[in-house]
């Protein structure tokens, strides 16, 4: 406990980066570990389908090049940011009464510009487009949702090219013809590795905004404070 009178010393340098950045750093490091894990797993699965094919097996560095890795990686990912580009523009329209992840119900639609905080309600401190009007105010209204997609569209491409080039490397290694990017786009490989992931995200979102009515995590910003009634909606604690 600090004396009476004694001031709170601030933290300072990287302490205090580290504080005010540590969910991202926190995912950003359970990224880093799990792509890792991934890669050594992925390596040593990719050598004993090679040693079973009577192939050479290949190194770390050159497995992390191949379109195996790849497209294992791009499947996640963009299944991922689908996840919250969907997300990000359900909740602008749709609501959810007694769930924290939602807006209050009778604030469905984009809203005003007064709440919002925008154009002549913006505040000095606001961001310099969120004062603009127009185009650049238009651009900055959706900005995240259009990074999301973006994403989202950048990763399904890299999954599907990876995808094909994993799939035909497998025909070929069959005598069998290989495919199209178009005929891989339209095939079950593709479809069955794409809706796997996307069912397991919409799982997730739908578990987690029905389940925040009732259940309570304290001091979390994804959950309604604890003795909050259930149908208290859009309210963190």
């Amino acid at each position: 406990m600090h004396a009476v009178g004694q001031a709170v010393r601030p933290r300072a340098g990287a302490a205090r980066f580290v504080h005010d950045n540590g969910l991202t750093l926190f995912f950003g490091g359970l990224l880093l570990l799990a792509l890792v894990g991934q890669s050594v797993a992925g390596l040593l699965e990719f050598n004993s389908q090679q040693v079973a094919a009577g192939l050479e097996e290949v190194g770390y560095l050159h497995y992390l090049t191949t379109s195996d890795f790849a497209v294992d990686v791009a499947e996640n990912w963009q299944s991922e940011f689908l996840q919250f580009f969907l997300y990000i523009l359900a909740t602008v329209w749709l609501v959810q009464r007694g769930s924290s992840e939602s807006k209050d119900v009778d604030e469905a639609g984009p809203e005003s510009d007064q709440d919002q905080q925008v154009g002549a309600h913006a505040s000095e401190d606001s961001p310099r487009w969120a004062r603009a009007g127009g185009l650049r105010l238009a651009l900055y209204s959706r900005s995240l949702g259009v990074v999301m997609g973006t994403i989202f569209a950048l990763s399904w491409l890299a999954q599907s090219v990876a995808g094909r080039a994993a799939y035909n490397a497998q025909q070929l290694s069959q005598y069998q013809d290989p495919v199209s990017w178009p005929g891989y786009v339209g095939s079950p490989d593709f479809w069955s590795r794409t809706l796997q992931n996307w069912q397991s995200e919409f799982l997730a979102v739908a578990a987690m905004a029905a389940l925040s009515i009732y259940l309570r995590q304290r001091g979390s910003s994804e959950s309604k404070p604890v003795g909050s009634p259930h149908p208290t909606t859009g309210e963190e604690g």
